[in-house]
């Protein structure tokens, strides 16, 4: 049986916790739509996502390892399909839009500039001589309203205002807005930035080991790695795993699995806890709440932040990753200023959007930002 919009809509209110953004309560889009007659409008907004150019250029940018490392380490588009699976699992738990979740995790690192956060460093300093700063959540709220080209009438992806309040992930205050709210426009929006931060806690960690920069023994003294592992022997047995070795991918994956895990039901347990507490019962709550609604609970928080802070000092600053990461933050710097002062060599597209009025040093960020690792490097020896 094919199911309209309306159909769905009223299957969702069924389903959907009263706490959740349900898509009958949307604020509509900047620009007027006709309604899809078989989708709705979060789930047009993430196929919108996915089938954008600045999504399939995430498949060419740094995660922690510069794209070319190797064929099995995450890069940027990974990571984003594993926030948002992770994400969806979330809201599915609470009772959350599952659809919007999921689309403010594939957008969240759309404006991810070349090199990971090195060459978000890079941006932010070169910007800075102009009075400007660059984070990348930003660049991904100015990607999907304005910088993608895809449809007649309007700049940008046009996305319904709570995907793009939504990607918002800082205080709102210092930004326009088209929801009033004081943590959150909506949970799903919390939801999106924890998973992400589940992603890439674990993920890293595990392309860390199998790189080799990260040893199991370092890993023996941190409490969600000891507890996934007493689970993992217990579910499987020791002697299913012959030789625990950072290249056994077997023994990896299970205690990778099981961490994400641990993290997810104690975000579940905690955030349904306190909603419940609070009694919050409404998206007015929410946006009316002044704390961040979901979360960790105190017994997992410092474990998860130790973890964090051992990933900093061990692997992102490690030779092996920081020297890449550093060449990169040295092209896109000198990228910045060679066409600064040639603004003839950008593509015509970019040259277009100065002569509309845009600041020369904005368009140059706007592009140098969309470029994957290969790009700017390929453009870096050009200008050498």
């Amino acid at each position: 049986m094919l199911k309209t919009r309306k159909e769905l809509e009223k299957e969702e209110n069924k389903r959907l916790a009263s706490y959740a953004m349900k898509s009958s309560l949307s604020l509509g889009r900047v620009f007027k739509e006709k309604h899809d007659d078989y989708r709705l409008p979060f789930q047009r907004d993430r196929d919108r996502v996915i089938h954008c150019r600045a999504f399939r250029r995430l498949q060419a940018k740094t995660q922690v390892f510069v794209s070319y490392f190797g064929d099995h380490y995450r890069d940027r588009m990974t990571h984003s399909i594993e926030v948002a699976q992770i994400a969806r699992d979330i809201s599915r738990r609470l009772g959350l839009n599952e659809d919007l979740s999921e689309c403010i995790a594939l957008a969240h690192d759309l404006g991810h500039p070349p090199f990971g956060h090195g060459g978000e460093s890079a941006l932010n300093e070169s910007l800075h001589a102009f009075g400007h700063h660059f984070e990348h959540n930003e660049q991904s709220h100015r990607i999907i309203e304005k910088l993608e080209k895809l449809y007649p009438g309007f700049d940008g992806l046009n996305p319904t205002i709570e995907v793009l309040d939504g990607l918002l992930k800082h205080n709102p205050h210092n930004y326009e807005t088209h929801i009033q709210f004081e943590a959150s426009p909506h949970l799903e929006a919390q939801v999106a930035d924890h998973a992400d931060e589940i992603a890439y806690t674990n993920h890293d960690l595990d392309d860390g080991l199998r790189s080799g920069i990260i040893t199991l023994n370092q890993m023996s003294d941190f409490k969600l790695w000891q507890d996934a592992e007493k689970q993992v022997y217990e579910e499987y047995g020791k002697e299913s795993f012959k030789k625990a070795t950072e290249g056994d991918r077997r023994f990896l994956s299970r205690i990778i699995s099981r961490m994400i895990h641990q993290m997810i039901e104690d975000l579940q347990d905690t955030t349904q806890t306190d909603l419940m507490q609070l009694g919050i019962d409404s998206i007015e709550k929410v946006r009316k709440h002044k704390q961040q609604l979901v979360a960790f609970s105190p017994g997992i928080t410092p474990h998860i932040q130790e973890l964090r802070q051992f990933l900093r000092e061990k692997f992102y600053f490690h030779p092996k990753v920081h020297q890449q990461i550093e060449k990169g933050q040295n092209m896109l710097k000198k990228l910045f200023d060679f066409y600064l002062a040639h603004p003839d060599n950008l593509p015509p597209r970019y040259q277009s959007f100065t002569e509309s009025g845009e600041p020369l040093e904005i368009v140059v960020k706007d592009y140098i930002a969309g470029m994957t690792d290969h790009y700017a490097e390929e453009k870096y020896s050009e200008i050498v």
